[in-house]
């Protein structure tokens, strides 16, 4: 059915509401086989971060590690971010079954937010001062983790892996207990501010932004590359309100040849729809989050039935470029990828009614990250022990670049791969990874190979 046949903006406003509060993943909280704790002691032992004390096992015993986490289950960010958090648990479930790590199995708590930072705040001091989790792992979203920062450093709880790319997150002196995980989305603009001077010299560009962090810090990046003169417009959208057809509207209206997108997955399929609707057309270049090919194929297919059109969702992908700093998980790359292989075994076994995409690839992930971190951290783990685990670096996995862990920095992945999706939904890596610093440094090509994933599935230390 021809897309100008839709209703107005508003039924597609209304339908990302609905979409967003099904959410594709799991509900409530989680906790991998195993003991769960609530507190115990553990000799002390290992380094550890100056601000963390290495007598503090708040969370951990002989034989479990607490871990919690903030995540999007319901509200706007949940299709697709629903499913890293279920992803993350189902390869601790595969690490407990083969007996943990030093005999300690991980269990992982994580509750509902809705993407709403109050709720934030709710439940992560929840976490933090009931449950006395060890750790925060992968707690999701700039705006809602942003409520957290000071109350988990000023409690000394370890924060690691949060699922956002702001900068904010890499401030070792504010924040010592705090890093990434995911590439920042300076570095991310930068890499796709590149693409874009290089392969569209001289032509007009538009950005559309999620009005917090994330949008800014994202087109911060950009214009380090992109010549302001090009930039026709700046539209920003915030999450909750998802009537963005007067932005698209003024986007339209000053004719880029390229449009910019740095936005979670139902604003990219609202702004595409909306696009559409308008019978508009230009070159779409979206950051990693906002471009994960089965969420948003799916979102694009449902939004559009809501308002009263059929649309093939996989079709209306093909050209969409992006960037990736973990391997494809579909099409002819990933046939032949040991971690795709891995965590796909792990999918199959634990959660097969989840999809298998790049959200599930993600939180599969950051749990291999953390198994490791807990190898390194040795026998007598504590907080402290946690951190110097991972500032001392050298940490390997299925990145398509390096991590940035260090003493001085906290940053995770430092650049990322462009790839561009097609009409089949699979994703294609365009040239070698790139990385970059989150200052005013060159982006360089990254030609170390991706190292095979062990044989067991589970690092050592």
């Amino acid at each position: 059915m021809n897309v100008s046949r839709m209703r107005a903006a508003a039924a597609l406003a209304a339908l990302a509401v609905t979409a967003a509060a099904c959410g594709s993943g799991g509900g409530g909280s989680s906790s991998s086989s195993g003991s769960s704790s609530s507190g115990g002691s553990s000799s002390g032992g290992g380094g550890g971060n100056a601000a963390t004390s290495n007598k503090d096992a708040t969370g951990i015993t002989a034989t479990s590690i607490l871990l919690g986490s903030h995540q999007p289950l319901t509200g706007p960010a949940a299709p697709g971010y629903s499913e890293i958090a279920p992803a993350s648990d189902a390869y601790f479930k595969y690490v407990n079954a083969a007996g943990g790590v030093n005999g300690r199995k991980i269990t992982y708590k994580y509750l509902d937010d809705g993407y709403n930072p109050s709720q934030t705040v709710s439940v992560v001091r929840q976490l933090v001062q009931q449950d006395r989790v060890a750790a925060l792992m992968s707690g999701l979203g700039t705006p809602t983790h942003t409520k957290v920062l000071d109350f988990l450093n000023q409690s000394k709880v370890p924060d690691l892996f949060v699922s956002s790319g702001a900068l904010a997150w890499d401030n070792v002196k504010k924040y010592p207990e705090t890093t990434g995980f995911q590439v920042d989305y300076y570095r991310e603009g930068k890499i796709l501010g590149q693409y874009v001077k290089q392969n569209f010299p001289g032509k007009k560009v538009a950005y559309f932004s999620q009005g917090d962090d994330f949008g800014a810090d994202g087109l911060r990046g950009l214009d380090t590359q992109i010549d302001k003169a090009s930039v026709v417009d700046r539209e920003t959208y915030q999450p909750g309100n998802t009537n963005v057809a007067p932005q698209v509207q003024k986007i339209v209206q000053a004719k880029p040849d390229v449009v910019v997108l740095f936005t979670i997955p139902a604003y990219t399929a609202l702004y595409k729809l909306n696009a559409l609707k308008l019978g508009f057309q230009s070159k779409l270049v979206v950051g990693n989050v906002g471009a994960d090919p089965v969420t948003l194929s799916g979102l694009l297919e449902s939004i559009a039935k809501k308002a009263g059109a059929n649309v093939n969702g996989k079709s209306l992908l093909a050209g969409i470029v992006s960037d990736s700093y973990l391997p494809p998980y579909s099409g002819p790359e990933a046939a032949s990828n040991s971690w795709i292989t891995l965590f796909k075994k792990v999918h199959d076994q634990y959660i097969p009614n989840l999809p298998f995409d790049g959200n599930v690839l993600v939180g599969m992930a950051q749990a291999y990250t953390f198994t490791q971190v807990l190898q390194k951290a040795g026998k007598n783990v504590t907080r402290g022990a946690l951190m110097s685990a991972l500032e001392q670096g050298g940490l390997t996995g299925p990145g398509l670049v390096p991590f940035g862990f260090s003493p001085t920095s906290h940053s995770g992945y430092t650049g990322a791969q462009m790839v561009t999706l097609d009409a089949q939904g699979n994703t294609k890596t365009l040239g070698t990874p790139m990385t970059t610093d989150d200052g005013t440094g060159p982006i360089q090509p990254y030609s170390q190979q991706q190292p095979p994933a062990p044989a067991s599935g589970i690092p050592s230390s």
